[in-house]
């Protein structure tokens, strides 16, 4: 009858692995067995720090019996298990390798799954490495031809850097995002993403960023007959014309209240700054174009 003492169990089991002068080859099939027994076993009675180390411990006998599918999902386990333990190392370490392992199958979905999984958890202990999960997940779904896959991490990333204030960030992952949707023909995703890109660098008061970035955008057929272009024209014209409630009318627009939340939030907000200043610099520029004396 097997053993219902975890203790025991991962004690036999590492005996199995263990090379000696009367044991010549590891037994990875049945040490796997135990390990997987224990872990659910410690999991059951909350002992979560031995549970993580035996599911650690199956993973690796499920890599040895070369089966990367099982050896990724008691990966995952391990990192639920760090992720209970606040082990915020240990769970992007753990996620990552789970992610490794789906891919050796060839799996892009579940090896993005798992780095998103992590970043969820890190979102509000470790923002910087959350973003990072969420761009190699991206990355994982990019590579395979699978964009309209990612657009939840691409909305979740960009959310991230809003709340660490990276604005400039913010707009480039937003940028990424209307390149993902344009790969795969989410023309209407495409053009609320430049949009939002746009709106963050108003946020920001990066004006210029904000003027370059509707300037490229608009090099986009698709974008340059949008309503989200309609709606950027507006804002940039009440902007040069100093207009802080025409701006503010702009930023009620249903096109922008049919953006994310998170970039509604920040148009809301608009203007930041002072645009009085836009309006005499503009003036001036066109000033200097028109120079009277000059009769050439």
């Amino acid at each position: 009858m097997a053993s219902s003492d975890p203790e025991k169990l991962i004690a036999k089991a590492d005996k199995l692995t263990k090379l000696s002068l009367t044991r010549w080859s590891a037994d990875w099939k049945s040490a796997t067995l135990l390990y997987e027994q224990a872990g659910n076993l410690f999991r059951l009675a909350k002992k979560y720090e031995k549970a993580k180390v035996a599911f650690e411990k199956a993973s690796q006998g499920q890599e040895m019996l070369s089966s990367p599918w099982d050896a990724a999902k008691h990966m995952e386990s391990a990192a639920a298990l760090a992720k209970e333990l606040g082990n915020w190392n240990e769970v992007a370490d753990f996620y990552r390798k789970a992610s490794e392992l789906y891919k050796e199958c060839g799996r892009s979905q579940p090896a993005s799954d798992a780095l998103a999984k992590g970043a969820r958890v890190l979102e509000e202990t470790a923002p910087d490495e959350a973003i990072g999960l969420y761009t190699d997940a991206c990355a994982i779904l990019e590579e395979d031809g699978k964009e309209q896959m990612a657009f939840d991490l691409y909305r979740a990333a960009t959310s991230v850097y809003i709340k660490l204030e990276k604005y400039g960030d913010a707009a480039t992952f937003l940028l990424r995002w209307g390149l993902a949707a344009d790969q795969c023909n989410a023309t209407h995703s495409q053009c609320k993403a430049y949009l939002s890109a746009i709106i963050v660098y108003l946020y920001a008061n990066d004006f210029k960023s904000a003027e370059k970035c509707y300037n490229d955008c608009c090099q986009i057929d698709a974008f340059l007959s949008s309503d989200q272009s309609r709606c950027a024209s507006k804002l940039f014209s009440a902007y040069t014309d100093g207009d802080v409630e025409e701006i503010e009318r702009v930023a009620q627009s249903s096109t922008i209240k049919n953006l994310d939340h998170v970039i509604i939030r920040l148009a809301r907000k608009l203007p930041t700054g002072d645009v009085s200043g836009l309006k005499t610099d503009t003036t001036k520029e066109e000033g200097e174009a028109l120079d009277e004396d000059d009769l050439t």
